[in-house]
């Protein structure tokens, strides 16, 4: 208990494992909470606008998001086109993430528990979970990421000295595996201190990343005596060129998918904001720490890029390569900063909510340290060196389904609640949320009416069925918009319906 929450009176407040204060609640079921998942205190919220601009700065600055620029200009974007597609994405995705975001300042409820209000104490454990798997997928790409820039480190050391045949069933070399293994274990560090020590990497992490990124930029300059032939190539849609008239065909698809990047986070920033100060806190930070630098590091990528083709006579979109490509010291340093920008995403992207998720569950048996545990197994078995390799399909698939979720949120909470929860009945099994038997099918039936149009879509596009008509096919182009506004709309007219 720290000496501000006894000082209020230690039958209002309790501390969780990681010593955080939450506040206490009376007459809740056992089964619906641990600590972490109580609300945080007022003397809990301690991120300032600064603190939430890092850690968005933190989770911007990974490999994934510099290769997003690489997929638009590999389509036919110009440089611009492809920074202005990531720049809008992320300005409209950051209206679900504030507004969402909301929710979190003002109550101190995590994602899981928000959930109950539009799905039920017990529908929210699907919602939840749906979520978590796809971050155990994306912690899975990450921590390969990382251990690849690992295992390029010593390679290079060692001259070579620890690649060898791939290992069968996995596909990768021993060095490989052992590398991932050593990134994956870092990780656990940061699982068994929680979301402060999460937060204190990213805040001292985030200025160097930046750096890091300005002195990318300035070596391609200075090496290429400027940034090359890709920032004057025009676009392959503009007249006389290969793909004239095709652009729009490209873009939407594109923004959809750039869009889901980060609809992950758009679901859980509550995990997050719970912490804020206040709402100017938690609105400025993610204002400065998401757009901007998404933009921004989609620029030094099409810069370096675009140098690297003077520099090596070809262009180098993976910045391992280049890595490897630049020789000397500048290896090393290179590779380090590419290391602390995956952790930094990983953490704060890719554990924090499926630990929630999970533990969500089952509270008294799973607490959030127990969650990360089992995200961290779950993203070993994911295979995701298999799965770095569609990134954009998986971008695409899973914005179908976040859609919807986030639609089903925001119908709730703005438009049925107009932000007014009853806290105390979010943690009980007979509250004012119970719906039938801890289930509200207004927000499931609402899920699954969001999720449908997109299914044929869906099934075509990991090759379950040959194909599907143009007009799903084009439905699903716009996955994440349409599953938002059509599970939006059903969720308010089941809500009326079936919850009388």
């Amino acid at each position: 208990m720290t000496k501000s929450a006894a000082t209020m009176g230690q039958d209002a407040y309790t501390t969780d494992e990681f010593g955080i204060v939450h506040q206490k609640l009376s007459g809740i079921d056992a089964e619906l909470y641990n600590e972490d998942q109580l609300p945080t205190s007022m003397q809990a919220r301690t991120w300032d606008w600064v603190s939430i601009s890092a850690l968005w700065v933190g989770m911007v600055v990974c490999i994934p998001t510099y290769l997003l620029a690489s997929y638009l200009i590999g389509a036919g974007m110009s440089w611009d086109q492809a920074v202005f597609t990531i720049l809008l994405a992320n300005a409209i995705v950051l209206i679900p993430m504030v507004l969402i975001g909301h929710a979190g300042t003002k109550y101190g409820i995590p994602f899981p528990v928000l959930l109950r209000s539009s799905f039920g104490p017990v529908g929210a454990k699907i919602p939840a979970v749906a979520r978590g798997i796809v971050a155990c997928g994306w912690f899975g790409i990450q921590t390969w990421v990382g251990g690849s820039a690992i295992y390029v480190i010593l390679n290079t050391l060692t001259s070579g000295g620890i690649a060898s045949d791939p290992l069968p069933i996995l596909g990768i070399n021993i060095g490989q595996f052992i590398c991932f293994l050593a990134f994956w274990g870092l990780h656990l560090y940061f699982i068994r201190n929680g979301t402060e020590s999460i937060r204190w990497l990213e805040t001292y992490a985030a200025p160097f990343l930046l750096l890091m990124g300005f002195a990318l930029l300035a070596w391609a300059y200075f090496r290429a005596g400027g940034f090359g032939e890709m920032l004057s190539t025009p676009s392959a849609f503009d007249p006389g060129q290969p793909k004239e008239g095709q652009f729009w065909a490209v873009f939407w698809p594109s923004l959809t998918g750039m869009v889901g990047f980060w609809a992950t986070l758009a679901l859980n920033i509550p995990d997050f904001t719970r912490y804020a100060k206040s709402q100017r806190d938690q609105f400025m930070g993610q204002a400065i720490g998401l757009p901007i630098p998404m933009a921004l590091f989609a620029f030094i990528a099409s810069a370096v890029t675009s140098a690297t083709v003077v520099i090596f006579g070809e262009a180098i979109w993976d910045p391992i390569q280049l890595a490897e490509r630049m020789g000397g010291a500048s290896i090393i340093i290179a590779l380090i900063a590419l290391v602390v920008a995956t952790l930094t995403t990983n953490l704060a992207a890719n554990v924090v909510a499926p630990a929630h998720g999970f533990s969500n569950l089952a509270p008294k048996a799973i607490n959030m340290r127990v969650g990360g545990y089992i995200t961290a197994g779950i993203g070993i078995v994911m295979f995701p060196w298999i799965l770095v390799n569609h990134i954009v399909g998986w971008l695409i698939a899973y914005s179908a389904l976040l859609g919807p979720i986030a639609g089903v949120m925001l119908a709730d909470y703005y438009l049925l609640r107009k932000t007014k929860l009853n806290v105390t009945d979010l943690f009980r099994m007979k509250g004012i949320y119970e719906g039938s038997n801890g289930w509200n099918w207004a927000g499931i039936g609402a899920l699954i009416i969001g999720i449908l149009p997109n299914l044929p879509g869906f099934m075509a596009g990991v090759g379950l069925v040959d194909g599907t008509s143009d007009l799903f096919a084009t439905i699903y182009t716009y996955a994440w918009f349409v599953g938002l506004f059509v599970a939006g709309i059903a969720y308010l007219i089941l809500a009326k319906i079936l919850n009388k």
